[in-house]
């Protein structure tokens, strides 16, 4: 198993195109995801041509401006991202979704997850959103957000399943940025 690294030498960068080898990389974050039982809107058994195939799907929303892509990196590579879905209806200008905050089992509980919420945030604010919005299958997450700020606004019990079967419920939660 590969040593975790320090959130000192992790980078966060938003993508302003996604190559190939990004693609590749960021398939892998989500395949050892859901491997690990994260509820990311993905059952099992997660293919790589499953994976691809949204990292691509991503990649075009990301090419036409309709969503922000931060990617975590360390010396080995890519180990989490997150996506601030920006295109909204037209009476929610100032309001954007945050999605997929995914980290490489890996690379967790070494800050990375607070590293792209606050770039999440500050990217939002730079595009003109002052309200995000996310929700989450995930207690642990549920904690890392509400220590950063975000405010719960319910859980609703059995809204999906857990990538292995079995349902769970999920809390959304709301940040306004001004």
């Amino acid at each position: 198993m590969a040593s975790s690294v320090p959130a000192s030498t992790l980078d966060v960068r938003r993508a302003t195109s996604v190559s190939d080898a990004e693609i590749e990389a960021l398939a892998d974050v989500l395949i050892d995801c859901v491997d690990g039982g994260a509820s990311v809107s993905f059952m099992l058994p997660m293919t790589r041509d499953k994976a691809l195939a949204f990292w691509r799907s991503v990649a075009d929303g990301v090419a036409r401006g309709e969503r922000v892509l931060l990617l975590a990196e360390d010396a080995q590579g890519i180990v989490g991202t997150v996506q601030v879905i920006l295109a909204q209806p037209e009476n929610q200008p100032h309001r954007a979704d945050v999605a997929k905050m995914l980290v490489h089992r890996r690379a967790r509980r070494q800050g990375a997850g607070a590293a792209l919420m606050r770039a999440a945030e500050r990217e939002a604010l730079a595009e003109g959103k002052t309200l995000l919005v996310l929700d989450t299958a995930d207690d642990t997450a549920a904690r890392l957000y509400a220590r950063l700020g975000w405010q719960a606004a319910g859980t609703i019990p059995r809204y999906a399943l857990l990538p292995a079967g079995g349902e769970c419920a999920t809390t959304y939660f709301y940040r306004s940025l001004t």
